[in-house]
């Protein structure tokens, strides 16, 4: 039997959009139980925390459920790899010497079963927003970063999950653009021009879910979320198909 390879991406553990984030955890826990038997390996594609942020000698308080159920994944010889998203880019090497984690800080392209993916949290991917793209720039510079350091836990995880309360309850619902106006599509389709050979482009960061083909060989994947859908992508080494769990 094919071993397969999951995709799952904006769980946002720690938000106060989830009613019960440790249920929404334990739930996550129960999944990868789930996928473990038949897993070849797990890319968790993006915002998996709601913050997440390394100091040298301290990391944010929770998620022990998810951080050991990883462990004994990766322990038992499970690929499992994390990608950065908007929400928890400021990780050092914690997750992967703690949990074995492969950590992804940019887009990542690999072969998998003949088929070539592009995977990608998908923020800042074709998004023209100059609001975006400043904050972007603000929350990847290496000088802010060593500037909010600086500053005491007690004052700055409380700072960090009151922006993004507010951001998300700004953004509203996530609902599907169409075609022409959803950007990570659209920059979809500009990379194929350049690389023809792409077959699957997996992103989150949209909280949408989506299976497109845009081209005879090419689809673009966008997983949804951990907050209403529950959702995830199963790659079998011949289709990709989105599921929704204990929905």
């Amino acid at each position: 039997m094919v071993k397969k390879v999951y995709f799952l991406a904006d769980a946002h553990l720690g938000a106060k959009s989830h009613t019960d984030s440790i249920d929404v955890e334990r739930k996550l826990c129960r999944w990868l139980d789930y996928v473990k038997p038949t897993a070849h390996s797990i890319y968790l594609m993006g915002d998996i925390f709601d913050y997440w942020y390394e100091y040298k000698h301290v990391v944010p308080k929770g998620f022990t459920r998810l951080l050991g159920k990883l462990s004994e994944l990766t322990d038992s010889g499970i690929e499992i790899h994390f990608f950065i998203g908007n929400h928890d880019i400021w990780l050092t090497d914690y997750l992967s010497v703690e949990c074995g984690l492969m950590l992804h800080f940019e887009p990542y392209i690999v072969d998998i079963y003949g088929s070539k993916f592009f995977l990608a949290h998908g923020d800042g991917l074709g998004d023209e927003s100059k609001m975006f793209r400043f904050l972007r720039k603000v929350f990847h510079s290496k000088f802010l970063r060593k500037c909010f350091s600086a500053l005491h836990p007690s004052w700055t995880i409380p700072l960090a999950h009151a922006w993004s309360s507010r951001s998300r309850e700004n953004g509203g619902v996530a609902s599907y653009l169409g075609e022409d106006n959803e950007y990570l599509v659209r920059y979809a389709k500009l990379m194929i021009v350049e690389d023809p050979s792409i077959n699957y482009f997996v992103f989150g960061h949209r909280h949408i879910l989506l299976n497109l083909p845009i081209a005879e060989r090419t689809s673009v994947v966008i997983l949804g979320d951990w907050i209403s859908l529950f959702s995830y992508a199963e790659y079998d080494g011949d289709t990709i198909q989105l599921k929704q769990w204990e929905k």
